[in-house]
């Protein structure tokens, strides 16, 4: 094992939300940067020149501003989002981008045309704990836990980024909790607590998401750990006594995983309910036939679509799906519908085979 470099004073040094399940005592002396780094690494960085991201969010959930020679605790990761950066677990020599505001890092392949350039970072080493290892994400995550009522899922998907599928899973929450103890998981995307929060906010029991199973993100997860990942989460909710629990799927209907999950019996055959949220009335018409090509028929639809009557109207008259405004589902206008979608859910074994569960409704 290479010797430890010297450590800087830990209060000068950002924490990225991303290493929020790393207690400050695990940060205890700098190694040697990886030669070939791995999602879920752990380094201290500096940067080196502001670009697109200009703050970092920290373990607290707040916002900081970001200067120049400022020290980051940061985590490589791969990232997908088709309206800001597409990035992997890379660097070059001791020079990588800060890929998000959540603390991924990596190199910036691509991007969105209107986003800036990525902030630069300069690697000064992997963090280690007190016995000279080097920290890796995975070794953080929660353990399994033992449930004995498995709670329903409605699952929020999207036909793209940014089309609200936050806001609809918040509003969903917000018209559940009237009179069921619900649960929140953010299934798949990249290191961010923004989501987590408002789900918090709205009255979520709990908020998960992939960082508490020791991923930072989850582009180009294996469909088998995504499974493992999902009945992670699934249990932990369970053992906080979530009736339901609102997942968020990250991304659109084509990104990879996504698709993965969502033609998958033994994720699909888990969940209760799907709502699609969409960006315009089109949008809406080609996700509500992706997922009937999949054999997934959509209880409802809204995000940015459910903006405008108008829009709420050629959306109907095209799928034949209600579009329910935020303040609908707040509400609690959709839950009628909602449990009356319930059916008996199933778990997923360990040995990844499905069963059922007799459940009185």
């Amino acid at each position: 094992m290479s010797s430890p470099h010297s450590f800087p004073p830990l209060a000068t040094i950002r924490v990225s939300y991303a290493l929020r399940r790393i207690p400050e005592a695990s940060f205890a002396c700098l190694l040697p940067c990886p030669e070939f780094p791995r999602p879920g690494d752990i380094v201290l960085a500096q940067l080196e020149k502001i670009g697109k991201n200009a703050t970092l969010e920290l373990t607290n959930g707040r916002r900081c501003a970001l200067h120049e020679g400022d020290l980051l605790a940061v985590v490589f990761g791969n990232r997908y989002a088709t309206k800001q950066f597409e990035g992997y677990a890379r660097a070059e020599k001791e020079c990588c981008d800060l890929l998000s505001m959540g603390g991924l890092c990596g190199l910036v392949t691509s991007k969105h045309a209107s986003v800036a350039e990525p902030s630069k970072l300069r690697l000064l080493g992997a963090l280690g704990d007190a016995s000279g290892h080097p920290l890796c994400l995975r070794d953080f995550s929660l353990l399994p836990r033992r449930f004995t009522s498995q709670p329903h899922v409605i699952v929020v998907c999207g036909t793209s980024m940014d089309t609200g599928k936050t806001y609809a899973a918040m509003s969903l929450i917000l018209g559940l909790r009237q009179h069921h103890r619900v649960a929140a998981i953010k299934l798949t995307g990249t290191a961010a607590g923004r989501d987590t929060w408002s789900m918090l906010d709205a009255g979520a029991c709990v908020a998960l998401d992939f960082v508490d199973g020791g991923y930072p993100s989850t582009y180009l997860c294996p469909l088998e750990e995504l499974l493992t990942l999902y009945n992670l989460l699934i249990s932990h909710a369970a053992a906080r006594g979530a009736a339901w629990v609102v997942i968020e799927i990250a991304d659109g209907l084509l990104q990879k995983e996504t698709a993965a999950l969502l033609q998958t019996p033994r994720f699909t055959a888990t969940v209760d309910a799907w709502v699609l949220a969409a960006s315009d009335p089109l949008a809406a018409a080609g996700g509500v036939r992706v997922l009937r090509d999949w054999d997934l028929e959509p209880l409802a639809l809204s995000g940015l679509v459910s903006m405008s009557p108008l829009s709420i109207r050629e959306a109907q008259i095209a799928t034949g799906v209600v579009c329910l405004t935020a303040k609908e589902l707040q509400c609690g206008d959709f839950n009628e519908k909602l449990m009356g979608s319930v059916y008996s859910p199933a778990l997923i074994s360990p040995s990844g085979e499905h069963t059922r569960i007799a459940e009185a409704v």
